[in-house]
């Protein structure tokens, strides 16, 4: 796994290709956006017919990630559920799984604005935001000046253009003193990069480590593209 080093605050951080973010000295990761269960809200609420295996999926990435950066900590940022009932509707393997990484590792559940009540007891501990050193883990970016704000949220994406050919892909967000990361969930979707809801929490210039298969890459947001238009 090639993992890209950057700072924030005057933090040495890891981008790591699965769209997590590491730090070492604090044996900290941290993961935003997982939206469990999103796939059977969308079969029960919204009828769509997709594969309802996204939390297995999502599950298994987060657990092979633990096995490889072996965190004592691991932070979840908020939206970790989809909607208030998606606890009730874990099936009896993934909430198994679930179980299994809370029981070898600390998890902090950041809370967002789909997750429901507190997870069960025994998963860890919950909280709006926790401040850690110099960085503060919330899910959502405070507008205005901040330094060492880490969220998620926005599920960004950067739009690029190669040899004629466009693509999208998730990305961390950062200007050195806030970082946005991408979302980890399988189903999480994404909104671009130089969106104005994003754009307006940069002034100044800010840089897309952009995600993978096997590396994290850094870009400056001038190298990004909007959606195409269809209006």
């Amino acid at each position: 796994m090639k993992v890209l080093e950057f700072t924030c605050a005057g933090e040495l951080l890891e981008a790591l290709p699965m769209g997590a973010l590491h730090w070492p000295a604090e044996r900290l990761l941290a993961v935003a956006d997982l939206h469990l269960e999103k796939g059977s809200s969308y079969a029960i609420n919204a009828r769509k017919l997709l594969p309802r295996y996204d939390t297995r999926q999502t599950l298994g990435g987060l657990a092979a990630l633990i096995d490889a950066v072996k965190p004592t900590t691991v932070v979840c940022l908020g939206d970790s559920f989809h909607d208030r009932d998606a606890i009730a509707r874990l099936p009896d393997e993934e909430r198994t799984a679930i179980e299994n990484l809370t029981s070898r590792v600390h998890f902090i559940w950041i809370a967002g604005n789909h997750d429901p009540a507190p997870p069960p007891a025994g998963w860890g501990e919950v909280a709006e935001e926790i401040g850690r050193g110099p960085l503060v883990f919330r899910h959502e970016a405070q507008f205005g000046p901040v330094k060492g704000e880490v969220s998620g949220h926005y599920h960004p994406v950067a739009a690029l253009t190669v040899r004629g050919r466009g693509f999208r892909r998730r990305c961390f967000l950062t200007d050195g003193y806030r970082l946005i990361l991408p979302a980890f969930g399988a189903y999480a979707g994404g909104l671009n990069a130089l969106d104005p809801a994003i754009a307006q929490l940069f002034p100044d210039d800010y840089d897309a480590l952009v995600v993978g298969r096997e590396a994290v890459r850094r870009l400056s947001w001038r190298q990004l593209r909007p959606d195409p238009s269809f209006a």
